[in-house]
């Protein structure tokens, strides 16, 4: 009897392999083995002893896609995406931030966007180290009492952090897709009105459906960091992120239709017809990181499902796109803009005018002599002397042309505008919400006279 007892002590322990881990082999058979004083053997990590070999074997007829330096090469490409999103969307909410005269309700979801997209790069990056570094792993064998218990829950806060700022980012996308199809096909449209809308869908909308997740996984799948798929649960955050994307996608090509449109209206008659393509051509690829257009290619087919080539293009593909398009957006919202690039003109112009006139008064002369001076709608030479001058850079200001308000940035329908809208969208005349300096309280009730000009001018 104590023959047979011990034997069973010593059994070897087998079960199918978890179906819900991806790349595991179902039809494989993991192993425990029950000790000597009746209970599971233990490795050397203090930990209960499995052997997932078989599970593994399923990999081995794709595994020379999956090689460390593919995973290395893959690692640099997207850490170095980031890192110039995150520099260069920093640099466009401090300039957005700074210039009062930028501040209005298109350059808040502007800001809004670029802090969505520091996020996401941050996140990236602290999920990197505390997953990847090793220490929270080596930590949780040696002290499974006491600190390993406060490392695993920071570990499921930073993955939960994690996939909230991603979201929140293509919930953000989605806002700025919403936003220019609405000033495109609502006549009378308050912008102020809608703006709270817009940031409870950009962080409120994420925040539901990742609390249910990470409630749900907490509940039925309480396991490791959490960083593994759980089987079905992913799809609590994936499903809402998919339909962003696709809303997008839908508004995307609506306004590609507008404006094709609107080219062969404005064209009618001519015979250049290769002009009005490669116009619609410049507008459409510049809309694309816009609206996350690249994010539709792939959506279908999730990378846990392709294997071999496919996988290396599909993974070289979004790594590269996914972690540069931040970066390609503050250039098209913020750099490329012709009102931020009219501000800061005007502000290097003071601060050099102010330098100049410092170094003229230490140098002891009383009279000083204005260079050119740019303003939005004509250049003007002063000449002034003594305190007269410094009085008369306050006064100096734009003039009004044609009857127009003093807009910050005004041109002239047929140039080029300065709206949210990047140059190459800009030449269709996209209509645009009234400039940022004049906006007031009151206003969104109706359309100014300049968006009234701008929703009557044809191309």
């Amino acid at each position: 009897f104590l023959d047979f007892f011990s034997d069973i002590l010593r059994t070897l322990v087998s079960t199918a392999c978890p179906d819900y881990i991806h790349d595991f082999d179902p039809e494989g058979r993991a192993y425990r083995r029950c000790d000597n004083n009746g209970t599971w053997e233990l490795a050397i990590a203090n930990k209960t002893w499995a052997n997932y070999n078989e599970c593994k074997k399923f990999l081995h007829h794709y595994n020379h896609s999956h090689k460390p330096e593919v995973f290395h090469r893959l690692y640099l490409i997207y850490t170095a995406g980031y890192s110039i999103s995150l520099g260069s969307v920093m640099v466009a909410v401090v300039i957005l931030g700074y210039f009062r005269r930028l501040h209005c309700t298109r350059n808040y979801i502007h800001m809004h966007l670029f802090v969505s997209y520091m996020l996401r790069a941050i996140s990236i990056f602290v999920k990197d180290i505390v997953l990847y570094s090793g220490s929270a792993l080596e930590n949780t064998g040696r002290s499974p009492e006491s600190g390993a218990l406060i490392i695993m829950i920071g570990c499921k806060v930073v993955v939960t952090l994690f996939l909230y700022f991603l979201a929140t980012n293509y919930f953000w996308i989605l806002v700025e897709g919403l936003y220019l199809h609405s000033l495109i096909f609502m006549t009378f449209f308050s912008d102020r009105k809608y703006l709270w809308g817009f940031t409870l869908i950009g962080w409120g909308v994420p925040a539901v459906f990742v609390t249910v997740w990470a409630t749900v996984r907490a509940t039925f799948a309480d396991t490791e960091c959490w960083d593994l798929s759980a089987g079905n649960l992913k799809w609590i955050y994936q499903v809402p992120i998919l339909v962003a994307v696709v809303v997008n996608f839908i508004l995307f090509l609506n306004i590609i239709r507008v404006l094709a449109t609107k080219l062969r209206e404005t064209n009618a008659g001519r015979c250049d017809t290769r002009k009005q393509y490669r116009k619609l051509l410049k507008s459409t690829l510049v809309l694309m990181p816009l609206f996350g257009v690249h994010y539709i290619i792939f959506s279908a087919m999730p990378y846990t499902e392709v294997y071999g080539i496919p996988w290396l293009i599909q993974m070289h593909y979004e790594m590269l796109f996914n972690s540069i398009q931040g970066f390609i957006v503050a250039i098209i919202y913020c750099f490329c803009n012709g009102e931020v690039q009219a501000e800061i003109k005007k502000s290097w112009s003071r601060r050099t005018l102010a330098l100049d006139f410092k170094r003229k008064a230490r140098s002891g002369s009383n009279t000083y002599s204005y260079g050119p001076m740019v303003s939005h709608t004509s250049v003007t030479n002063v000449t002034a002397r003594g305190p007269l001058a410094l009085h008369l850079t306050t006064k100096l200001g734009p003039v009004p042309m044609n009857g127009h308000r003093n807009l910050p940035g005004y041109v002239k329908n047929g140039s080029i505008s300065e709206n949210s809208i990047p140059s190459s969208v800009q030449e269709l005349h996209i209509p645009e919400e009234e400039h940022c300096a004049h906006s007031r309280p009151g206003e969104d009730e109706k359309p100014s006279p300049v968006v009234e000009e701008e929703r009557e001018t044809v191309m």
